[in-house]
């Protein structure tokens, strides 16, 4: 099986433009995904899949200068933009990433993949039923199915949300949850980027562990976050 990462980035995020070039310490938000995306060893290929928008063109700019494919499609029809990407990379699974998740654990995506391989599934995930923060989202799906739901008759919303048909409807397509091991697991904390707080946390987290440790994991961070009282040290049983 080819699994192929595709990463959905675009420029025109509402609630904050461009935040998928934004800079802490002189690297980008995407080019910091790209690094840790291309020490997963078990991906045959990672593709950014962002739009056709002129707005997009640093986005493109970015991938070509790490050495990553691209390809651009529609801005509201996310889930063509995908399957676009998925043939033009030649996937049998598409392991789907956001940009908007800057410092994943590339552990977590190597030991999805793992999983993937030795079960039959359509779909696997570790979000669904939230246990890992947010920002450490992993989803991955046979290709064949999700072109087959790409063909459906969907709903805007179904497009939008690449999987969310696919979610929907499990008398089609067998699926799998993946819960967080107890060290990972803290439902609530958001390192996802979405907002200027979102920006501004991501940035304490970041500083702290680059330039020496640009791969740091799921694990410390949540013990930075400890250490330094950001987050309270609780039960974590209690959190699902």
């Amino acid at each position: 099986m080819r699994f192929v990462a595709v990463i959905e980035a675009r420029m025109t995020s509402s609630r904050l433009p461009g935040k998928v070039l934004m800079e802490v310490l002189g690297v980008s938000m995407l080019e910091r995904l790209l690094i840790r995306l291309q020490s997963v060893t078990n991906l045959n290929e990672i593709i950014v899949a962002t739009t056709t928008n002129l707005q997009d063109d640093p986005i493109v700019a970015v991938a070509n200068k790490m050495g990553v494919m691209h390809f651009r499609g529609s801005e509201l029809d996310v889930l063509a933009r995908v399957v676009g990407a998925g043939i033009a990379s030649d996937a049998d699974v598409v392991v789907e990433i956001t940009a908007d998740c800057p410092i994943i654990d590339p552990r977590v995506i190597e030991q999805m993949i793992e999983i993937y391989k030795i079960n039959e599934c359509d779909y696997l995930s570790n979000c669904h039923f939230r246990g890992f923060p947010d920002g450490m989202d992993v989803q991955l799906i046979n290709f064949i199915s999700l072109k087959e739901s790409h063909g459906r008759e969907l709903t805007q919303e179904d497009r939008e949300h690449v999987s969310l048909y696919i979610r929907n409807h499990p008398e089609f397509y067998r699926q799998m949850h993946i819960a967080a091991p107890k060290n990972l697991r803290y439902p609530g904390l958001r390192l996802t980027l979405d907002n200027q707080k979102d920006l501004q946390f991501l940035t304490t987290i970041i500083s702290y562990f680059e330039p020496g440790n640009i791969l740091f994991g799921c694990g410390e961070i949540l013990e930075f976050l400890r250490t330094e009282q950001l987050i309270e040290l609780m039960d974590l049983d209690t959190q699902l």
